[in-house]
């Protein structure tokens, strides 16, 4: 039930008549863009929770000499 050759072929036709083909590339960009801020955002995200996880992890040790 997955998008064939013919479905694709009418995403893109319909896709150039509402944005036209100048449109386009710079609706490319903008995507692209997009997608590599979102990449970064959550590479941040998961260096951050790395780095609390770790942190919490070291603090919560239990020393046997404490009293």
């Amino acid at each position: 039930m997955g998008l064939g050759a013919p479905e694709i072929i009418l995403i893109i036709v319909a896709i150039l008549i509402l944005f036209g083909g100048r449109k386009i590339p710079e609706l490319m960009k903008g995507l692209g863009q997009g997608v590599k801020e979102f990449k970064d955002a959550s590479n941040k995200d998961a260096s951050a929770t790395t780095t609390t996880t770790t942190t919490t992890e070291k603090s919560s040790v239990h020393n046997p000499n404490q009293v």
